[in-house]
């Protein structure tokens, strides 16, 4: 990934959870931080290019809010951009404080991009160690912004610079103070990007040297993924989108599938959310565009 790619793709998913934050009611996921890390003009050039794109998602939605850019904008996010982004994070997050409580000491987030789950809670600062793991161009991107918007980088923080994608490394984590604590993990918005071996492999080295109790959410895409149309063809437009901006996605799962991989890394499925659950847990009685996400499925799985 290209250090402007990794930016770009960091702040439009910065700017949904931003928008969210801002403008939707009920929250799903407050990220009240993320509008902290985007600079207004940023804000302003990703709505601008968002409303210019509705011809591309949905051309009876282009037509029918033509005159309100506003709308159009609220239409594009809640349908095609935040729900997963938001659900994921929510799910993660409510998986994760409860751990805390059940002894984990120790978060690694894979693929971070401009997460700020430290700076919402600042409480645990002396409780939890945080390791974001990420491409080294999109941490320098994040350091750059955390200083831009006086955000402090807490001592429990630590960056690790790696492109996990291709070789996951225990000692890049170790060298930053990671040691055999009970951990979490989170792998959100990862795994389509990867053939499954690679996932497989990943999962397996993450439990290599992590005590018994460890554990990990992860969001996959099922059997269904390159088939599946989606409301208002937004699955189909998320492959699309994907493979347009040089970033294919790789693989799809079966619950079978994913269970027998866990298996193999010696790991037992705990939770499993399909869109059905997801839909019924975050999304139930809106009355805006916010729905799950068909195909998506999240999963928490604990070592043995």
């Amino acid at each position: 990934m290209k250090p402007n790619e990794s930016s770009v793709t960091s702040l439009v998913s910065a700017f949904g959870r931003a928008y969210h934050s801002k403008y939707d009611t009920p929250k799903i996921f407050d990220d009240f931080i993320a509008i902290e890390l985007i600079s207004p003009k940023e804000f302003s050039d990703i709505k601008e290019n968002m409303i210019q794109g509705i011809q591309f998602f949905n051309k009876d939605i282009a037509l029918k809010f033509q005159d309100d850019p506003d709308k159009i904008l609220k239409w594009i996010t809640q349908v095609q951009l935040s729900p997963t982004t938001l659900s994921r994070s929510a799910f993660c997050e409510k998986v994760l404080l409860n751990e805390v409580t059940l002894g984990v000491q120790q978060y690694v987030i894979l693929g971070a991009r401009l997460d700020s789950f430290c700076f919402r809670h600042p409480g645990l600062k002396n409780s939890l160690e945080i390791f974001e793991i990420d491409y080294p161009a999109t941490q320098e991107f994040k350091k750059k912004r955390l200083e831009d918007a006086s955000l402090e980088i807490p001592d429990n923080l630590h960056f690790v610079p790696m492109d996990f994608t291709n070789e996951f490394s225990s000692q890049d984590l170790i060298n930053e103070g990671f040691d055999n604590k009970k951990t979490f993990f989170s792998l959100l918005g990862v795994s389509y990007y990867l053939t499954k071996e690679e996932v497989s492999n990943l999962i397996n080295n993450l439990f290599a040297k992590v005590p018994p109790g460890s554990s990990i959410v992860f969001d996959y895409a099922d059997e269904k993924l390159f088939e599946e149309k989606g409301l208002s063809n937004r699955v189909e437009n998320m492959v699309k989108m994907a493979s347009i901006g040089g970033e294919p996605m790789k693989s799809c799962f079966t619950y079978d599938e994913v269970e027998n991989m866990l298996e193999k890394s010696g790991l037992l499925i705990y939770e499993h959310l399909s869109p059905t659950k997801i839909n019924d847990l975050f999304f139930n009685n809106r009355t805006d565009y916010l729905s799950a996400f068909e195909t998506i499925h999240y999963i928490h799985a604990v070592k043995k």
